[in-house]
């Protein structure tokens, strides 16, 4: 199809027919092109992308899978997703042509991701570097799966990175005390610390709290929604998984201190946000500053998750118990904080050694 100059404005258009997906046929405008060969170059693309040819650009596909997933993910995880498009795939890949990216190809932008810095001489974590790859190579697989494309370049060239997770930090009860001391003149910060600590729950659920999820006769807070904040808006999900959505047993002094936040809250609504004043950024820093006030190691505001599961552990509560109350399945548990629970190999051995001995007797 030809290209047109609009005499107004002295920019280029083109009009295009295509199929919807009911198969009717539409007609398509794109004006604004600086340049008569612009404007074909984004007919074609078009024209590519309408008839599922794995030849249109990286860039292009990008933009058909992001019709295709977006909806079937929360907003959330479709812009964390997005985010590394943009940010670590489209700058590379973004002109090749989908069919024409080679194993090689993937191995060159590898080795980039490897060298590249993120801040202060740091590089991207193993963990993070594996995540990148996984995206590229989701990308390639539904390429395969519904566009024609024959191999996957991401899965010949292998992954990089590694899924084993950092040295897992967290804090001891002593340390966690020491800290909240520090905290109690920031009441607002102390009460938020102390659920989560206490609690075990994620920001996101915290932060999504109202009066109505907590029940002071029952002493039990209830998690069913998580609280993001995505491009300048305030956004409710569901929690991360559908164990996610939990009710939770709280310790009598934690639901004592719940109470008295709640009453120093001015005109709450039962389905107002009662930590709507802190973010994710104002925790971090406020948990920065008090460690460093009360002379305990930096850790993130997560890991008082982390220091809740630790502490469970110490208790001698088992990997299904802390999964119901952290919202995670057993099998989680166990690989995430394997290294966190006592070694029974010696009893087992001796009760094995037992049984034998027993048999012996019999015979």
């Amino acid at each position: 199809m030809p290209a047109y100059r609009d005499e107004k404005t002295g920019k280029w258009y083109v009009s295009c027919w295509y199929g919807d997906w009911t198969g009717k046929r539409k007609k398509k405008i794109k004006r604004g092109f600086e340049t008569k060969r612009d404007a074909l170059e984004w007919e074609r693309e078009f024209q590519l992308q309408d008839s599922a040819n794995p030849e249109m650009t990286f860039e292009s596909f990008v933009d058909l899978y992001k019709q295709d997933i977006s909806p079937k993910l929360k907003e959330n995880s479709w812009i964390t997703k997005e985010n590394i498009i943009g940010k670590h795939l489209i700058p590379y890949f973004g002109k090749f042509r989908v069919c024409d990216i080679t194993a090689k190809n993937v191995i060159d932008w590898q080795n980039e991701m490897l060298k590249r810095q993120v801040k202060d001489g740091e590089k991207y974590s193993p963990t993070y570097l594996k995540t990148i790859h996984n995206k590229l190579s989701s990308i390639f697989n539904h390429a395969i799966r519904f566009y024609g494309l024959k191999t996957n370049p991401a899965f010949v060239a292998g992954n990089m990175g590694t899924s084993r997770h950092a040295e897992m930090k967290f804090w001891t009860k002593d340390e966690y005390l020491k800290f909240a001391e520090v905290m109690m003149d920031k009441p607002i910060y102390y009460y938020a610390f102390e659920i989560l600590y206490w609690c075990g729950i994620r920001e996101g659920e915290l932060l999504a709290l109202t009066p109505s999820d907590f029940d002071s006769e029952k002493k039990t807070l209830r998690i069913d929604e998580s609280y993001q904040r995505l491009k300048g808006r305030d956004v409710i999900t569901c929690p991360k998984t559908r164990k996610s959505n939990r009710v939770i047993t709280v310790p009598d002094f934690v639901c004592d201190e719940i109470s008295d936040y709640l009453k120093m809250l001015y005109k709450s609504e039962e389905n107002d946000r009662i930590f709507a004043a802190l973010s994710k950024s104002s925790l971090n820093k406020q948990l920065k500053s008090g460690a460093e006030q009360a002379g305990v190691k930096k850790i993130r505001v997560h890991d008082l998750r982390h220091s809740h599961v630790s502490l469970l552990i110490d208790m001698g509560f088992s990997a299904l118990a802390i999964g119901e109350r952290l919202g995670h399945e057993t099998a989680e548990i166990t690989l995430t904080y394997a290294h966190l629970f006592p070694s029974r190999q010696t009893e087992m051995a001796e009760k094995l050694d037992e049984i034998r001995k027993e048999s012996e007797d019999v015979q």
